[in-house]
C-alpha cells in the first residue's frame, strides 16, 4: 500500500511522490494525518537542504488507523496530537529540568514526517509525545500545540511574571503567540514589533497594546508607553542581527532577554559587556519543549485563553506544499498555513 507525501528538496522544490506507507512494530501507532502546520524552521534552506530530500512536518494531528502490541493508551479512532521531538526524561539533563539538551529529544521523529497521508509514530514518542484531543479542539487547532508549548517553555525559562512588561519582537506565528500566552499569564503592557503592516495589525488583534514599526524609534516610544522603563521581558522571535543587537538595550535593568528564534550560520554579535553586567539582564535562550509544556498549550487551546484557530490564514492540501513554503519563507500576507493532506 503506497501513500502520498510532500518530498522536500528546497524551498522552491517540494514534489508530491509517492513512498509505501510504513508499516508499525510494537508500541508504535499509524496516524493518518489531518493537520500539519509550516513552521518557519521548515524553510530554513541552510538547515534543511544539506538532509534533503527528506519528508519534513513536525505540528502534527490526526486520526489513529492502527495501533501495535502493548499500545493501551489509544485505540483506532482516537483524534491525538503528537510530537516528534520527545526527551527520554532520565539523562543529566532532563533531571535537571532542561529538556531541550537531551540527545534523545534532538533525535527522535515521526516516519516519514507530517506532510504525508501517513505516519509511523515510533514507540517512544506514543510514550510520551502523543496526546488525545479534547472533542472542542479541532485538528488544525490541534497542530498548534506543539509551537504553542514552545512559546510555553521559552516564557517559563524566562522567568516570566504576572504584571511584567512584555516586548515581542517580530509578530509573526510565535511572535502572536507570545502575545497571548503573556496576556494570558497575566502580563502588564504588552508591546509587540514588526516591519510588515498585516502583522502589526494582527499583533493588536491578538490583544497587544501597541505595535511599532521596528523601523522607527522603539527604545524612546517604549520608554514613552512605558512609564519611563523599558520592558521587564523582551522576546527576540527573529533572528536578523539588528533586532538581535538592539534588543539589548530594549530590556529594562534587572529584566529578562529570551532569544526565540535561531539566526544564520555564522552571525556574532557585539555588545558593551560591562553595560550588560551592570544592568543585571538576564539572557536566555529556548529551544523545543517538553511534555509538560505540551500538555499545558494543549489546555491553553482548549479554553481559549490562547485563540489558534483564528490565526490560521492558509488551508492548503499536500500537492499545495511547495506553495505554503514559498508563503512562509516571503512572510507577507500568511500568519499559519496548515496543509490538509486529506483534502
Amino acid at each position: 500500500m503506497s501513500m502520498r507525501v510532500a518530498m522536500y528538496y528546497n524551498n522552491s522544490d517540494v514534489r508530491v511522490e509517492e513512498i509505501p506507507v510504513p508499516g508499525i512494530g510494537p508500541g508504535e501507532l499509524l496516524m493518518r494525518v489531518e493537520a500539519s502546520g509550516v513552521c518557519g524552521s521548515d524553510v530554513m534552506e541552510w538547515y534543511r537542504v544539506p538532509k534533503a530530500p527528506l519528508v519534513l512536518g513536525h505540528e502534527t494531528t490526526g486520526e489513529v488507523v492502527e495501533v501495535g502490541e502493548w499500545v493501551h493508551k489509544f485505540k483506532p479512532g482516537d483524534r491525538v496530537v503528537a510530537t516528534h521531538h520527545v526527551p527520554c526524561n532520565t539523562c543529566y539533563y532532563c533531571l535537571r529540568g532542561n529538556h531541550s539538551a537531551c540527545k534523545t529529544l534532538r533525535s527522535t521523529h515521526f516516519d516519514p514526517g507530517g506532510f504525508s497521508e501517513f505516519v509511523r509514530v515510533p514507540a517512544i514518542n506514543v510514550d510520551r509525545g502523543v496526546f488525545k484531543l479534547p472533542d472542542e479542539v479541532s485538528y488544525e487547532e490541534g497542530s498548534l500545540v506543539e509551537p504553542l508549548g514552545c512559546v510555553v517553555r521559552g516564557q517559563r525559562v524566562a522567568g516570566f511574571t504576572p504584571g511584567s512588561s512584555v516586548l515581542v519582537m517580530g509578530s509573526g506565528m510565535t511572535g502572536l503567540l507570545h502575545i497571548q500566552l503573556a496576556i494570558a499569564q497575566g502580563a502588564g503592557r504588552v508591546i509587540a514589533t514588526d516591519i510588515n503592516d498585516a502583522r502589526l495589525k494582527a499583533a493588536r488583534e491578538f490583544g497587544a497594546d501597541m505595535a511599532i514599526d521596528a523601523r522607527e524609534d522603539i527604545p524612546s516610544i517604549v520608554r514613552e508607553a512605558n512609564e519611563g522603563r523599558m520592558a521587564d521581558l523582551v522576546v527576540v522571535c527573529t533572528g536578523a542581527p539588528s533586532a538581535l543587537t538592539d534588543s539589548f538595550t530594549l530590556v529594562e535593568p534587572g529584566g529578562s532577554l529570551l532569544m526565540f528564534a535561531p539566526s544564520d550560520p555564522g552571525v556574532k554579535l557585539s555588545i558593551p559587556f560591562n553595560d550588560l553586567w551592570w544592568r543585571g539582564i538576564r539572557v536566555v535562550s529556548s529551544y523545543a519543549a517538553a511534555p509538560a509544556d505540551l500538555m499545558l498549550a494543549l489546555e491553553f487551546i482548549r479554553a481559549r485563553r490562547v485563540r489558534v484557530r483564528e490565526m490560521i490564514t492558509h488551508r492548503l492540501p499536500l500537492d499545495g506544499t511547495g506553495a505554503a513554503f514559498q508563503m512562509v519563507e516571503r512572510a507577507q500576507d500568511s500568519i499559519k498555513v496548515i496543509i490538509e493532506p486529506q483534502k
